[in-house]
């Protein structure tokens, strides 16, 4: 028979357990509640700001047209694209980039495509390639670079240059640090541009990052700004280590999506921005299109200054980068044959 002791114990042990239950479904909700919280308070704020520089009509048109290929595994392509315009409102495309996440092994790599590269718009002949975003948005230029580099694009995200200020700043409050290697003057009034740094490693706000990306008034030209973009993707994805309390992200999330035109909905970038988080790659691989020596300057009189590639040349280097998996080291693979060796004596011995 059960003691009255027992019993007392036992239903104290169920208190106790529905005690703990309790507090980790109040801790839950409210972590739930603060997420949503977050998010929308940050949003709100930040719509009212985008709501000036983002054509919302436009932005809901190019994601209706959009039409991406489904990804065959857990890698993603990303299309990203950057918007320049002058105190006219007139715009370009300035930045072309093809940004792959794969989180099986945490890489992370990108390739950026000249603007000026010479290539074979569907339906419309040749022309630079920013040109078929001008002519069809961000659909075409995913079939102009499906048809003329064979390559799948999953998504995309296009931001203009105040927006890309915005994020930056939501990012790394304290600016980012960046080594300028030079000192860099240009002015021009028509094109709204006004860059003066001085050479040293210095943080940099979103408007002066933003400064040290568009620079191209040297010899390197726009050879040179594409490195220089590269290097600016890269030290935000070093920034975004220093910024990995979990906490903080629906607030990032909420003030930095009305500034980004993407097909991705919430629950994505949500998902994409924490694996990224919680398995930064060590560094992000870079590659440019057209590669070394594959191109040559040409002009066109319907297109102007084009950069004319040795399309197979281009297309075989952007395979072999988007689809090479790393391969194990010697050592790792003396050790993994080491291991089958001995299982494979251990079950010879045992039989």
């Amino acid at each position: 028979m059960v003691s009255k002791r027992t019993e007392k114990r036992k239903r104290q042990r169920k208190r106790r357990r529905k005690t703990i239950y309790s507090i980790i479904l109040v801790l839950f909700l409210s972590a739930i509640i603060f997420t949503i919280y977050e998010y929308w308070s940050a949003n709100n704020e930040a719509k009212k700001e985008a709501e000036e520089i983002i054509d919302s009509e436009q932005q809901e048109e190019n994601i209706d047209n959009f039409q991406p290929e489904e990804p065959l595994d857990d890698t993603i392509n990303v299309l990203l694209l950057g918007e320049d315009s002058d105190k006219y409102g007139n715009s370009r495309t300035d930045t072309i980039m093809i940004g792959q996440y794969d989180p099986e092994y945490d890489r992370a790599k990108l390739v950026s495509i000249m603007r000026d590269t010479f290539v074979k718009i569907p339906d419309h002949g040749y022309n630079k390639i920013n040109a078929s975003y001008a002519i069809g948005g961000p659909e075409l230029l995913r079939k102009t670079i499906k048809e003329n580099f064979d390559i799948d694009i999953h998504y995309f995200a296009y931001v203009n240059f105040r927006g890309f200020e915005r994020i930056v700043d939501t990012i790394a409050p304290d600016g980012v640090e960046i080594n300028v290697e030079k000192r860099m003057y240009y002015y021009d009034e028509a094109g709204d541009v006004n860059i003066n740094l001085q050479p040293g490693v210095q943080k940099l706000d979103g408007e002066t990052l933003l400064d040290y990306a568009r620079f191209r008034n040297d010899y390197e030209s726009d050879f040179g700004r594409v490195r220089r973009q590269q290097q600016v993707m890269s030290a935000l994805k070093d920034e975004m280590l220093s910024f990995t309390s979990i906490p903080k992200l629906p607030s990032a999330i909420g003030t930095i999506e009305p500034f980004i035109t993407t097909n991705m909905g919430i629950p994505q970038i949500t998902k994409f921005a924490t694996d990224f988080l919680m398995n930064t790659p060590d560094e992000i691989e870079t590659m440019r299109i057209p590669i070394e020596g594959s191109y040559r300057n040409k002009n066109y009189e319907h297109a102007g200054a084009v950069l004319e590639i040795n399309l197979q040349e281009n297309v075989e280097a952007f395979k072999e980068f988007f689809e090479n998996q790393p391969k194990e080291d010697d050592e790792t693979r003396e050790v993994n044959e080491s291991d089958t060796e001995n299982e494979t004596n251990n079950q010879t011995n045992q039989s």
